[in-house]
């Protein structure tokens, strides 16, 4: 079978199992005893073991195999749960999903994973962790464990359905069945054996019970007692022809008084007088049960599977390309139409309009990713930092449904991370000082997303000391970021965004300024390449509030086409305060810069003409029309020749030829054929 087909899926299934470890993990951290969380990340092992076994893998189906034995072992109450064998699952999976990305990144999976593996083997072994698992040690244990009984006895009712099957010639066999050691699909066999009982006669009674053999509760060999008319050779053939059956022993049984269990006269009653009514039903529920859970299973399988469909982001790209097209198609009909003024071609435009208007809500609907895939990863990292810093910290996911487009996803995972180190590493205090400052000794960090319009807001808030602004004002000053003068008319907001300087390095030690946000340039590079921008409320000594607002999708934007002379470039909305006609005479010069007085404030004129080199027309007017755009706090007035309006654009990038070209973020193709540039206002202001 060729595997490369399937190992795009592999990869991804393989992601998908290792994150829900990883949150049950954390889950069953704060509740130990909740044993159906175990079982809940012994699935995903169990699943991601079978998945790797099968496409070749041996070392990740391997080192799952161990830890599917400590789960299956702290499951069935074997071992006691404690922290200490919880990293050393954590650890074990970090490997495991080091080992997948190998595999992803076109490697062969392999890793050296002995220390684990030896102690997953102590735990399983009940070996102390910090005890050597020395030979001693390991025949100590061994000669404490006992095999479990394989000791058949059967009730009244199972006695007399035997008693009366042998009066009308039927043999009971009891079936002792072991399978191959390094079966992985241990549930399909037993179904496999179980179907051939099927066609032999009636299972009466199984060891472990049908439930626990379904579930792969049991090690590698149970027992079957069957009623049958076949021969005892027939019959060990027959399951003998089951792959990875080891060993077959078929033995005849005969039923007794001295094989019924012995158990309380009530409830041998009891299991009479319903058996009375229900012989033939219940003789062979356990032999059906098996049968009926597999197709309850599929149904529900199907009924999941039926509302979800796995599809390559490749082809979503090229749907939306194709849909692009469509846009651009959409507005030259438009403009053709205004042309032409013919009512019957107006009329169908509009309905075209309005059906690729509902098209492109739901392909772009259709890219959108729960932000759910990013927040996920945080809860581990949160853990693991904790630790290292000896703090307390309770990680709280709000709105992680929240959708965002696909490709901005991809993007805000590092600056998240960034953000959350400050926050615990310079934010929340140690215990020790919490307690002194009357504060709960465990820091709350809320990491929260929500829409707002065309938005997405993504917030980090943390209780803790909050940015010391003198401190940083300092800092500030003696980098040269600030000067003295500049210093003193700065609000705090304004001093708050000190931080996202570039001086402040990560070389810096952050305890100098009560530490918060040094190498945060990054992560304000980062958002507002996106079209976002990120804003900071702080109080010192309650806290921090870290704001991003980011567009719902790249994609298709809402631009203000103007002219600069004869060429055409387009403006975001999101970046647009409002358009203005300014006089000429109005227009002021400060600090060897054109500026204008815009509703009390002194806004600097930027002048397209000159910043594109555009060749000039040789038309003057004694007025400008100035586009007043925003970066935060930080106000522009573009000039440009003319409006034409506003209009939703397909924005197309620039290749990686031109991607170092000035404050360009793109460009689109406009109804008539001709191409506009899309401004990048960050970049103009910056």
């Amino acid at each position: 079978m060729e595997m490369s087909q399937y190992l795009e899926v592999f990869i991804e299934e393989s992601k998908e199992h290792l994150q829900a470890c990883n949150e049950h993990l954390l889950e069953l951290e704060k509740d130990p005893e909740n044993l159906q969380i175990v079982n809940e990340i012994f699935r995903a092992a169990h699943t991601l073991k079978g998945m790797s076994a099968t496409m070749g893998y041996e070392d990740l189906a391997s080192l799952t195999h161990q830890m599917e034995n400590v789960l299956d072992a702290i499951r069935n109450k074997k071992i006691v749960f404690s922290p200490e064998i919880l990293d050393v699952i954590f650890l074990a999976v970090d490997d495991l999903d080091a080992m997948v990305e190998s595999i992803a990144s076109g490697g062969d999976g392999k890793r050296n994973v002995e220390e684990v593996v030896e102690k997953l083997v102590q735990i399983e072994k009940g070996i102390p962790l910090n005890q050597k698992n020395t030979a001693e040690a390991e025949v100590a244990v061994a000669a404490t464990e006992k095999a479990p009984s394989r000791e058949n006895q059967y009730d009244q009712f199972e006695t007399t359905v035997l008693q009366q099957s042998a009066d009308q010639g039927f043999f009971t066999y009891e079936i002792d069945i072991t399978l191959k050691s390094d079966c992985l699909l241990k549930a399909a066999r037993v179904y496999m054996i179980f179907e051939a009982f099927e066609t032999l006669g009636e299972v009466v009674k199984s060891i472990p019970p049908v439930e626990e053999l379904e579930e792969e509760k049991f090690d590698y060999d149970f027992m079957v007692t069957l009623i049958s008319k076949e021969a005892a050779n027939t019959v060990e053939a027959a399951i003998m022809k089951v792959s990875e059956v080891e060993k077959v022993e078929v033995r005849e049984f005969f039923a007794n008084s001295q094989s019924v269990k012995e158990i309380e006269p009530s409830v041998i009653a009891s299991s009479i007088v319903e058996t009375e009514q229900e012989e033939t039903i219940t003789s062979v529920s356990e032999n059906v049960a098996p049968t009926e859970n597999k197709q309850a299973e599929k149904q529900t399988t199907t009924k999941v599977s039926n509302k979800t469909i796995r599809v390559n982001i490749e082809r979503l790209d090229i749907l939306m390309n194709l849909f692009e097209e469509l846009v651009i198609d959409r507005g030259r009909l438009e403009q053709i139409s205004s042309t032409l003024k013919d009512q019957e071609l107006h009329e169908t435009v509009e309905r075209m309009s309005r059906i690729t208007g509902d098209l492109q809500n739901i392909i772009l609907t259709m890219r959108m990713v729960p932000v759910e895939t990013v927040f996920n990863r945080f809860p581990r990292m949160v853990r693991q930092l904790a630790r290292d810093l000896n703090k307390k910290i309770d990680l709280q996911i709000v709105g992680a449904e929240t959708e965002l487009d696909r490709t901005v996803i991809d993007e805000i995972g590092d600056p998240l991370v960034h953000l959350i180190r400050n926050a615990l590493d310079h934010g929340v205090e140690t215990p020790e000082v919490r307690r002194a400052n009357n504060k709960n000794e465990e820091g709350t960090v809320v990491l929260r997303a929500y829409h707002s319009g065309n938005h997405v807001f993504i917030e980090l808030e943390d209780d803790g000391a909050g940015i010391n602004k003198e401190k940083v004002l300092s800092k500030a000053i003696n980098k040269g970021i600030v000067s003295k003068e500049t210093a003193k008319t700065l609000t705090d907001s304004q001093i708050a965004e000190l931080i996202f300087a570039s001086g402040f390095s990560t070389a810096d030690q952050i305890s100098d300024i009560s530490g918060r946000g040094v190498g945060l340039d990054v992560v304000k590079n980062t958002i507002e390449s996106l079209g976002g921008s990120i804003t900071i409320e702080s109080e010192e000594g309650k806290g921090s509030l870290f704001s991003i607002q980011l567009p719902l999708t790249l994609s298709i934007i809402s631009v203000m086409l103007v002219e600069i002379q004869a060429e055409k470039y387009a403006i975001p909305l999101s970046s647009i305060i409002e358009t203005a006609i300014v006089n000429k005479k109005d227009v002021m010069h400060a600090h060897n810069q054109t500026v204008i007085d815009f509703r009390g404030k002194v806004v600097p004129l930027l002048f397209l003409k000159d910043i594109f080199d555009v060749p000039s027309t040789g038309v003057e007017s004694d007025y400008y029309s100035v586009v007043i755009v925003r970066k935060g706090d930080k106000l522009a007035g573009l000039v440009v020749d003319g409006f034409i309006g506003q209009q939703e654009v397909v924005l197309k990038s620039l290749g990686t030829y031109l991607s170092s070209a000035y404050a360009i973020s793109g460009a689109t193709i406009l109804g008539d054929g001709q191409v506009a540039l899309i401004m990048d206002c960050n970049a103009l202001i910056k």
